[in-house]
């Protein structure tokens, strides 16, 4: 199996989780950290998913699972213990063409989703086609000690020099090595601001706001 990956705004977008444990609380956590309008299928909740219930921070259908609960999702997911619920949830999604996963069964998914390192809003995804969980999470292990918060930094102040960046491929190449070259990730790394934002004026003439 050949995975497409894919950064996918869901922003405002209804996506269900069925399941109400704590698989499913991770998975609903992530999705309202997108932006997603988030609903919980599930007869009983974890603490912290009865929590967001009551900031209304999802929205929760206390019952067993029903198809019609999935019309119109952008994406399922199904977090249940129950072999037959989760393979009705992939068969329904499937049919309505709604993309699923189930977790930890390949099989029934459409898409599986990945190990994340995430440093403000850079996030690097690691996956291997479901072979392996656990080499996934090392990777992902080995990469936070190699990509700290100073890489946030660095995303953001990309991100304000970006518009003038690729106005001209060649500035913006010019521009990127002259900021890694004078040892912007260094001072980024050592929090010093000052000469972070030295750096950049210097690199390209430009001024820069960024936190740590």
């Amino acid at each position: 199996m050949k995975y497409y990956p894919v950064f996918w705004n869901i922003t405002g977008k209804k996506c269900v989780v069925v399941g109400g444990g704590e698989v499913a609380q991770r998975k609903a956590l992530r999705l309202i950290d997108c932006g997603a309008k988030v609903f919980v299928i599930s007869p009983a909740l974890t603490g912290e998913l009865a929590s967001l219930k009551d900031k209304n921070e999802i929205i929760h259908i206390a019952g067993k699972y029903s198809p019609s609960y999935i019309e119109d999702a952008a994406l399922v997911i199904s977090a249940t213990d129950d072999d037959e619920v989760n393979a009705a949830v992939s068969r329904d999604a499937r049919t309505r063409g709604i993309p699923v996963n189930v977790v930890d069964d390949p099989q029934k998914c459409d898409f599986i989703l990945p190990s994340l390192v995430e440093r403000g809003d850079l996030t690097i995804a690691v996956g291997t086609a479901g072979n392996s969980p656990a080499l996934a999470r090392h990777l992902r292990e080995e990469m936070e000690k190699t990509y700290g918060e100073e890489y946030a930094a660095l995303n953001n102040i990309l991100g304000q020099l970006r518009p003038k960046m690729e106005k001209n491929a060649e500035v913006g190449k010019a521009w990127f090595e002259r900021l890694m070259g004078a040892g912007l990730l260094d001072a980024l790394r050592r929090k010093n601001r000052e000469k972070a934002k030295q750096i950049v004026r210097e690199a390209t003439g430009e001024e820069v706001e960024f936190e740590f």
